[in-house]
């Protein structure tokens, strides 16, 4: 039963925009799953689903856009929906979001291969960001706050 509605899910995401687990929640019983909220919430953690930056919906992580400009653009547009506010400690800038939107920021930051960003470490809320120095770390700290607005 796991499998096949787990195998449900993968489907649904990849042909709908499912933003939130209330969605993906009706798609699944349309299909005859009746699925907890919990249960749908180990499912994608163990498919390992995370949402677009561009608008917020469940994608596979390997899904994620390739090309440089499509990239830049996913990390301005993450950047400027889910920042919630920026610090740095030498070369470690320290990124806070709302709940469950680091994941989709911090893939977005990969994704954009910045030339200050040695690696992240996405949680559910804070995302930590090596730079290569502490200079590197003061330009990215920059960059972001620009792409927010601020």
């Amino acid at each position: 039963m796991k499998s096949r509605r787990q195998a449900a899910i993968l489907e649904i995401v990849d042909r709908e925009a499912v933003a939130n687990q209330e969605q993906l929640r009706r798609w699944l019983r349309a299909r005859g799953f009746d699925a907890t909220q919990a249960t749908i919430s180990r499912d994608i953690k163990e498919l390992g689903l995370v949402k677009r930056a561009t608008d917020g919906a469940y994608q596979r992580a390997e899904s994620v856009p390739a090309s440089p400009a499509n990239a830049a653009l996913t990390l301005q547009r993450a950047v400027a929906e889910y920042l919630r506010r920026i610090d740095r400690v030498q070369q470690i800038v320290v990124i806070r979001t709302g709940v469950g939107q680091a994941q989709p920021l911090a893939l977005a930051l990969d994704g954009a291969q910045l030339p200050e960003v040695v690696g992240t470490l996405g949680g559910d809320d804070t995302i930590f960001v090596i730079a290569r120095d502490e200079r590197h770390g003061a330009a990215l700290v920059k960059r972001l706050e620009e792409y927010a607005g601020r």
